[in-house]
């Protein structure tokens, strides 16, 4: 096997570890999601067998040698796209993600991301950090949210942010404009989330299977007729991090993101009795994206030790459409 080899050996306490736990503890320079796909790679070997599953039980005395290859080229290209950097240093860069930006190489979407623009931001420093498809990306906002994103520029750092965001001690706060306005003012909405049985492109909330997810909201602002309230302003705070989670937690509970085309559903603006009226219904039926955005991530820096927390305002558009339904409150 091509790489630099590490050799490890198994002490009394690592009985019965599953085999990536033992590696990730015993080599924590690298990530545990770095050390699977090593695994599965075939670059972990007990003397002369591979060991290819992350789940394989460990034993007193066993011996491994796990082959780490060198940095590789990371596949996706530098593309010189515009950042909004709030902070970089040798070991993190936090970026406010706007709108419209994929996160990371996809199928439909191969370049033009977030990834393409910090290799080029950040050059050979990044290749290769936490794998070839995603290097850097600890987390992920969905491509029409817009808000704080933290991007890893060492394995060191990769692994201790993966860990905090693992063990949901990461501060993640968004403000989400929905329609109508919850019974409770404040609540946790808690459920399985996985694929859709019906539409595998979408999530949704599941009985069975699937995995926990629990999204904390509290209202702040509810905008509305005489009658009942129209739309409302949200914050949410994930306690575990899935797949679409606030966008479906909310949709579940009937008050889905306006301008979320895959979990809304199409609405029928009341008849406005006053150009506010008028103007606020027309910026929320209009609304291009879903209207979600990431603005507090909070979390330890992997090797100052201390807690730093950034913040984003809103953007043009959303800030747009906040004004245009605090219009229609002020009237």
């Amino acid at each position: 096997m091509d790489g630099e080899l590490r050799e490890l050996r198994a002490g009394d306490m690592h009985k019965g570890w599953r085999l990536d736990h033992f590696l990730a503890k015993s080599l924590p320079e690298l990530s545990r999601a770095r050390l699977q796909a090593l695994i599965k790679e075939g670059r972990v070997r007990k003397g002369e067998a591979t060991i290819g599953d992350p789940n394989f039980r460990v034993k007193p005395g066993e011996s491994y040698a796990v082959s780490v290859p060198p940095p590789t080229q990371a596949e996706p290209l530098p593309q010189d796209i515009p950042l909004v950097i709030l902070y970089e240093d040798d070991d993190l860069i936090v970026i406010d993600k706007q709108a419209g930006l994929v996160v990371h190489p996809a199928a439909g979407n191969l370049d033009g991301t977030l990834v393409n623009a910090l290799l080029a931001h950040c050059g050979a420093s990044l290749k290769g950090i936490g794998g070839v498809a995603r290097p850097g990306i600890v987390h992920r906002l969905d491509k029409d949210t817009s808000g704080v994103l933290v991007a890893a520029k060492n394995e060191r750092a990769m692994r201790s942010l993966a860990k905090q965001f693992a063990a949901h001690k990461v501060e993640r706060v968004y403000h989400a404009v929905v329609w109508g306005a919850p019974r409770e003012r404040s609540g946790l909405i808690e459920g399985n989330l996985g694929r859709n049985p019906f539409d595998r492109k979408r999530m949704a909330v599941l009985r069975e299977q699937g995995k926990p997810a629990r999204t904390r909201y509290a209202t702040l602002e509810a905008f509305g007729t005489r009658d009942k309230a129209f739309a409302a302003l949200l914050e949410c705070r994930l306690e575990t991090g899935r797949t679409h989670q606030i966008r479906v937690h909310l949709a579940h509970i009937g008050h889905p993101l306006v301008g979320d085309a895959t979990y809304g559903r199409a609405r029928r603006a009341p008849i406005p009795r006053s150009p506010e009226e008028k103007a606020a219904f027309e910026a929320a039926m209009k609304f291009p994206r879903q209207a979600l955005h990431a603005g507090v991530l909070g979390f330890f820096h992997p090797t100052k030790q201390v807690k730093m927390r950034f913040e984003s305002p809103w953007p043009a558009d959303f800030a747009s459409l906040m004004k245009a339904l605090r219009d229609l409150n002020s009237r």
